[in-house]
């Protein structure tokens, strides 16, 4: 079994190891490049498992910010078949990309 970590961020749940690289909503406020998450879930390393209730205390994911962007435009289109309704949006999402460097736990 590999080291790995749940961390929640932006309302959602990312399942982490070292050395990943994933999409997350965008943080607000990162000049340094480097993020620190503390709500850890969940933290694994081989046998060893500890689940948070619902934080881990003392555990910490850190992570490097690679990239920041908006996603590709996705089409909201609501109709009502026969009333003349219909109403046309579009929505690009911002988000960061992270590379997970170091998960810690104490």
């Amino acid at each position: 079994m590999s080291n790995f970590a749940v961390i929640k961020t932006g309302g959602k749940q990312y399942k982490v190891s070292e050395g990943d690289k994933i999409r997350i909503e965008k943080l607000p406020n990162i000049e340094s490049g480097e993020a620190v998450f503390d709500d850890v879930l969940m933290v694994s390393s081989g046998d060893d498992v500890k689940i948070g209730t619902p934080k881990v205390e003392g555990a910490k994911v850190s992570a490097r910010v690679t990239k920041e962007g908006r996603s590709r435009k996705i089409i909201v289109f609501k109709y009502r078949a026969k009333k003349r309704y219909k109403k046309k949006a579009g929505h690009r999402q911002h988000f960061t990309e992270i590379e997970i460097t170091k998960i810690s736990q104490q």
